[in-house]
């Protein structure tokens, strides 16, 4: 019996240890990757040179492709998605939707199910995915959605949460209510950034 404990406990320590590891994925030149969103993707409240995109770009000397479309719900994102992933060039995706299927006050079980279809959708073409969360907007302020983690744990994807709360609440990083000004997007990006260099083991060649 103790050596049937000792193996099982051995089994769980090997499967974190596992799970925890880096990804390598290795980006070249002739690599992209794709940052897919609304609004906040695009850079509403700000010129395009100050969007996350253009600034991740530079911060990681890749090519980063600006798919932010304003006032994008996640249904329309998960309609628009598919001829974007035929680019062979493409090997992470930046997944950052929900703000307006929360403003619109659209059923958070179809924003799930929508984001859960574009991971699998990215999946199949062997692209990499950074889930970005979105915070609930309620008339005592900003909260957590649970959806973000359950689906991160779900689909075995990793999780940044907690950007938007913590620009949005900062009026000196705000263009209006629920956009970042220039300097909430450079925040973004370099938010971004770290969670790809934690979570990916980004090689560049």
């Amino acid at each position: 019996m103790k050596y049937i404990l000792l193996a099982i406990i051995l089994v769980l320590v090997i499967a974190t240890f596992t799970k925890k590891e880096k990804k390598p994925v290795t980006l070249t030149s002739n690599d992209t990757i794709l940052a897919f969103g609304d609004s906040l993707t695009y850079g509403f409240g700000a010129k395009p040179e100050e969007s996350y995109p253009t600034l991740l770009s530079k911060d990681l000397n890749i090519k980063v492709i600006n798919a932010g479309i304003n006032g994008n719900t996640s249904e329309e994102g998960l309609r628009r998605l598919a001829p974007l992933l035929n680019n062979p060039s493409i090997k992470v995706i930046i997944l950052f939707f929900g703000g307006n299927d929360v403003m619109q006050k659209q059923p958070m079980g179809a924003l799930k199910n929508n984001l859960k279809t574009m991971i699998q959708m990215a999946k199949k073409k062997h692209i990499e995915v950074l889930l970005v969360s979105v915070p609930n907007i309620t008339l005592f302020g900003l909260s957590t959605l649970d959806l973000y983690e359950e689906l991160a744990n779900e689909e075995e994807v990793p999780l940044l949460s907690g950007m938007l709360c913590d620009i949005l609440s900062q009026p000196s990083l705000k263009s209006d209510q629920i956009h970042p000004n220039a300097a909430g997007y450079k925040k973004m990006a370099q938010k971004i950034s770290a969670s790809l260099k934690e979570h990916f083991h980004l090689i560049s060649q």
